[in-house]
């Protein structure tokens, strides 16, 4: 055989004048190619860990938002037999949600979304903030504080709960954890919440990604394609808010996004100083409510309470039904609804009780919405009280792009997008002036900190 074409690769031996490979180079052969089935398998698994997880969340979000219902459904009932009772039964409430996250599960308190955020920045927290112990706390103890009107929403929790679920089932397959992991959890749980896949995709850019990057891409659209398909087969292609098909004409385009994105803005920038103040116990107020927290959830629970009974219930849980009746334009609430329904929230944020803010921070948007539809009567209402929700929104999150999508996606305005993206713009700029710090961000540095350790107050 004539060996003068191989005599560039010493690495070929002639046996029998057959070639075949030195034994060194055949085990390094070897070696690349179970490297190349490890990567494959391990592929397998994460995807495998990924929609597993994904329709489980899916699932979870679904009873979520049917216990949350029902939950207001059941205290509303209870408030219109005894209008008072309240007075006595929201504060017990608060009290007990703070005194259980407290002692079994502190990192179930607030939002959640800021604890997804912490451990995606470092996956090592994954296990103190986003366990399935702690995820099922923060489940309980939401739905408990809707049955007693606490003013929070179940987006937050859905997220913090959805990245749990997904590093449970990462670490039961034995797939190796990445931000990549919690991420594709947290957006797949808004897009599950809401019934808003494309929000969910740009919730992961916005907030949960500091550093977006294409693989984590693929991961985050398949977990929200698997949760968003759960959802629309259980619940249907419902539209969250209802359908809103006003728009407005050019004059309105250059008339209320300002006002709107000015006010909604400086608003909701100084509702997002302020909880960063009482997280950060900045202040002689911030400070004695953050070494007794029970207390001073009770307390809240006080001011929740009062301006429940005085608002005959309107500032009660999150808002949807108001905010919805708004939207569709089939009916008005009161001039003071916005203002209320914001001192609610904030007195509940402040608290540290386990709840979100998406839903009630919404709800506060439309209110103020309200009022500008009454300075704007020549324009169609519920256009502008969308404007005011994405304006205030904005304000407090400081995520215009998921806004504008969130509304868009849950009232089927698709006429609408240039005013929302014009009101988000100017809210976005308004609001970091009076408050540098995101929220979400501001309160997940907390976290990074000192992770929460049960029996003990952050």
């Amino acid at each position: 055989m004539d060996r003068s074409p191989l005599r560039k690769h010493p690495e070929i031996l002639f046996n029998g004048g057959m070639p075949t490979l030195k034994p060194r180079k055949y085990l390094e052969a070897l070696k690349r190619s179970a490297s190349a089935l490890d990567l494959q398998v391990n592929l397998a698994k994460r995807r495998l860990a990924t929609f597993s997880g994904a329709i489980l969340l899916g699932l979870v979000a679904i009873g979520f938002a049917w216990a949350g219902d029902r939950a207001q459904h059941i205290f509303r009932s209870f408030q219109l037999r005894f209008e008072y009772a309240p007075l006595i039964l929201t504060p017990l409430g608060f009290a007990f949600a703070a005194a259980v996250a407290r002692r079994w599960a502190p990192a179930a308190k607030g939002s959640g979304i800021p604890q997804v955020m912490a451990a995606g920045r470092h996956p090592e927290l994954a296990g103190a903030l986003l366990s399935l112990p702690t995820a099922l706390i923060k489940l309980v103890l939401t739905t408990l504080l809707l049955l007693v009107g606490a003013s929070v929403g179940r987006e937050g929790p859905t997220v913090q709960v959805s990245a749990a679920i997904m590093v449970a089932f990462h670490r039961f397959i034995r797939v190796p954890l990445t931000s990549g992991v919690l991420i594709a959890g947290g957006a797949a749980g808004v897009a599950a919440a809401f019934n808003t896949p494309l929000a969910g995709v740009a919730f992961a850019i916005e907030e949960l990604a500091a550093a977006f990057e294409q693989r984590v891409a693929v991961l985050v659209m398949g977990a929200v394609v698997v949760a968003g398909l759960v959802s629309l087969a259980l619940a249907g292609d419902y539209v969250y808010f209802g359908a809103m098909r006003q728009t407005l004409g050019l004059s309105g385009m250059l008339l209320v996004p300002p006002v709107a994105g000015i006010a909604g803005g400086a608003v909701g920038g100084l509702f997002s100083r302020t909880i960063l103040a009482f997280a950060r116990g900045r202040g002689r107020l911030a400070t004695v409510a953050r070494n007794n927290p029970v207390r001073a959830a009770f307390l809240s629970g006080v001011v929740v309470a009062i301006l429940g009974v005085a608002s005959g219930g309107l500032t009660w849980g999150t808002g949807y039904e108001t905010t919805r009746l708004l939207i569709e334009g089939y009916g008005e609430a009161p001039l003071w609804f916005g203002p209320a329904k914001l001192a609610a929230t904030a007195a509940t944020a402040i608290s540290g009780v386990p709840g979100g803010i998406f839903a009630p921070s919404l709800s506060v948007g439309a209110g103020f919405g309200e009022l500008l539809a009454r300075c704007f009567p020549s324009y169609p209402a519920g256009a502008i009280v969308l404007l005011g929700m994405v304006g205030y929104f904005v304000g407090v999150v400081r995520a215009p792009l998921t806004a504008v999508i969130i509304l868009m996606e849950a009232t089927a305005s698709r006429g609408m997008i240039v005013p929302l993206f014009l009101t988000a713009i100017i809210a976005d700029a308004v609001s970091k002036f009076v408050c540098h710090d995101k929220l979400y961000h501001g309160l997940a540095g907390l976290f990074d900190e000192k992770p929460p350790i049960a029996g003990q107050s952050k």
